[in-house]
C-alpha cells in the first residue's frame, strides 16, 4: 500500500490578510484625504482613524506618524494633477486645454486646506511626485507654445510660479471678487501679444558652479575631490531627514505582518 503524502494546508489565509491590511490602508488614506482638506495638518489623527473605522494602531501600522499621512495625502493629489495633464497631451486645441488645466489646479488647490499648507509651506514631496508634474506640465507647455497660445520666452519654472502666485491670490481675494478672476488676470501674462511686458534675463549660472539640490542657490564647485551638492550644512541636514521621510514612507508600503 503506497505511503500517504502529507500536504500543507492551503496557503489562502495570509493572502485573504494582506488584502485586508490593504483595505484598511486605503480607508486611512481616504479619510485622511477629507479630514486634512477640511482642516489642514491640524486635524488630530484620532479623527482620521475615526473617519475611516480603524483603531488608532492601524493607522500608526501604516504611517509611522501624522507627518507622514499628511505628506501621502498631498502626493496623491499632486499624482492626481499629473496623471490629468497626461491625459490632456493629445487633446485638441493645446492652447485652450492649457489655460483651463491651470485654472482647474488652482480652484481645486484652493478649496483643499491641507494642499494649500503644505504648498506655502517648506513642503517637499516624496521623490519622484514633483519632478513628474513638472515634466507633465512642460509638455502641456510646449504644446501651447507651438499653437502659439504662450509666449516663447517663459518656462516651466516660471509657469509653476505663477501657480503658486494664483493660489495665493485666489485665497486672500475680497469678497467682492469672483473666484477664479485672480487667475484669470494673471495667466493673462502668459499670452503672446504686441504689448507684452518684455521679461528679465534669467541669472546665468558660472561654469564653476553647480545648484545647491535643496534651495538652488549657486554652489561653488571643488577643484578636487567630490563635488558638492549643497550650500551649506542647513540644506544638507534638510536633505537627509527628506531621505529618511522616504524611507519611511517606502517602509509602511509594505505589509510585514498580517492584521488582527
Amino acid at each position: 500500500m503506497a505511503q500517504r503524502r502529507k500536504t500543507s494546508p492551503p496557503p489562502a489565509a495570509a493572502p485573504l490578510l494582506r488584502a485586508d491590511a490593504r483595505r484598511n490602508r486605503a480607508l486611512v488614506l481616504q479619510a485622511a484625504r477629507s479630514a486634512f482638506e477640511e482642516g489642514g495638518l491640524a486635524v488630530p489623527l484620532g479623527e482620521i482613524a475615526r473617519r475611516a473605522g480603524v483603531g488608532a494602531g492601524t493607522v500608526y501600522r501604516h504611517f509611522p506618524s501624522k507627518d507622514a499621512l499628511f505628506r501621502a495625502t498631498v502626493a496623491d493629489r499632486i499624482r492626481l494633477f499629473t496623471d490629468a495633464a497626461r491625459e490632456l497631451v493629445s487633446a485638441d486645441d493645446p492652447g485652450v486645454v492649457f489655460f483651463r488645466y491651470l485654472a482647474a489646479v488652482v480652484r481645486l488647490s484652493v478649496r483643499n486646506k491641507g494642499l494649500c499648507e503644505a504648498l506655502e509651506g517648506s513642503f517637499e514631496p516624496s521623490p519622484g511626485v514633483e519632478e513628474d508634474f513638472r515634466a507633465a506640465l512642460a509638455v502641456l507647455l510646449e504644446r501651447a507654445q507651438q499653437a502659439d497660445a504662450v509666449r516663447k520666452d517663459v518656462d516651466v519654472d516660471d509657469v509653476t510660479a505663477l501657480l503658486m502666485g494664483c493660489l495665493s491670490m485666489e485665497q486672500r481675494r475680497g469678497p467682492g471678487v469672483a473666484p477664479g478672476r485672480m487667475t484669470a488676470l494673471a495667466c493673462d501674462s502668459l499670452r503672446p501679444g504686441r504689448r507684452v511686458t518684455k521679461l528679465p534675463a534669467k541669472p546665468a549660472v558660472r561654469r564653476d558652479e553647480t545648484a545647491c539640490a535643496v534651495c538652488g542657490r549657486p554652489v561653488t564647485a571643488a577643484r578636487t575631490g567630490r563635488p558638492a551638492r549643497y550650500c551649506g550644512g542647513a540644506c544638507r541636514q534638510k536633505a537627509h531627514r527628506e531621505r529618511a521621510r522616504a524611507a519611511a514612507e517606502a517602509a509602511s508600503e509594505v505589509v510585514l505582518e498580517p492584521e488582527v
